[in-house]
C-alpha cells in the first residue's frame, strides 16, 4: 500500500504523543536543569586524573611518563616532571608530575590518553557543564583541578572502575609477593653463610698450645 510505512511512523508518533500525558516512560524530553537523565556508562567528555586514599598529593597514580603527552594529537597536556621521587602504590619509589595541565577547550575527547596510559590513572570524566567567560583560566585544568578519587570514578564508571582496581590489585600482589620472595631468599643465603662459616670453623685444625721456653736457675 502506497504510503504505509509513512502511515506506521505517525502512529508510533501519535502513540508517544498521546501517551506521554500518562506514562514517563514515553516522555522525549525532561525538564532541564530542573530534571537531568542519568549518563550512560559509556559517556566521556575530558579527562581527569585518578588518585586512591584520600590525599590527592599522595595518592596521585600518574608517575610524568609523558607518554600521554607526546600521544595526545591535539596537544593540549602539559607534564613537568619532579626531580625526586615518592612512593607508589606498590611502595616502590617513583617519580611524581609537579605539573600536570590540560587545556579543555583544545582537548577532543578522543580518549587516546586513556588508552596508552599504563597505570590506570587518567580516565574521561562525564561532567560537561562546563561553560565559562574565562577562556585561559577555567578552562585550562590543573593538576588540583583534574585529580579525583577512586571512588569518584568509581560512582561514574563502575565496569570500568572494577577492572582498573583489578589489575592494580593483582599488580600489587605481584610486588608484594616479589619483595616476598626476595625477604625469604635473603634470610636463606644469610642462614646458609652461617652454616658454610660454622662448618668452616668446625673444620679448621686445632693449633697445639705453644711449647713451654726453657727455665734457668
Amino acid at each position: 500500500m502506497l504510503g504505509e510505512q509513512i502511515i506506521k511512523g505517525m502512529a508510533v508518533t501519535a502513540r508517544n504523543f498521546f501517551g506521554s500525558y500518562f506514562s514517563k516512560n514515553r516522555l522525549t524530553t525532561v525538564q532541564y536543569p530542573e530534571e537531568r537523565l542519568p549518563q550512560k556508562g559509556n559517556t566521556r567528555q575530558f579527562p581527569f586524573l585518578v588518585y586512591d586514599g584520600d590525599d590527592a598529593e599522595k595518592g596521585l597514580r600518574c608517575v610524568a611518563c609523558q607518554i600521554c603527552e607526546k600521544e595526545c594529537p591535539p596537544k593540549c597536556i602539559y607534564i613537568v616532571k619532579s626531580k625526586d621521587k615518592k612512593p607508589d602504590y606498590k611502595g616502590q619509589p617513583q617519580i611524581y608530575p609537579l605539573t600536570f595541565d590540560i587545556d579543555i577547550s583544545v582537548c577532543m575527547s578522543c580518549q587516546i590518553c586513556v588508552e596508552v596510559c599504563p597505570f590506570e590513572s587518567i580516565k574521561m570524566n562525564t561532567e560537561f557543564e562546563l561553560s565559562t567567560a574565562d577562556r585561559f583560566g577555567d578552562l585550562l585544568l590543573t593538576k588540583e583541578k583534574l585529580a579525583k578519587p577512586n571512588s569518584y570514578y568509581q560512582k561514574i564508571h563502575p565496569a570500568d572502575a572494577a577492572e582498573s582496581d583489578a589489575v592494580i590489585a593483582a599488580e600489587k600482589a605481584k610486588a608484594e609477593a616479589k619483595a616476598k620472595a626476595a625477604a625469604e631468599a635473603k634470610v636463606k643465603a644469610d642462614a646458609e653463610a652461617k652454616a658454610k662459616a660454622a662448618a668452616a670453623a668446625a673444620a679448621a685444625p686445632i693449633a697445639p698450645p705453644p711449647a713451654n721456653p726453657p727455665t734457668t736457675t
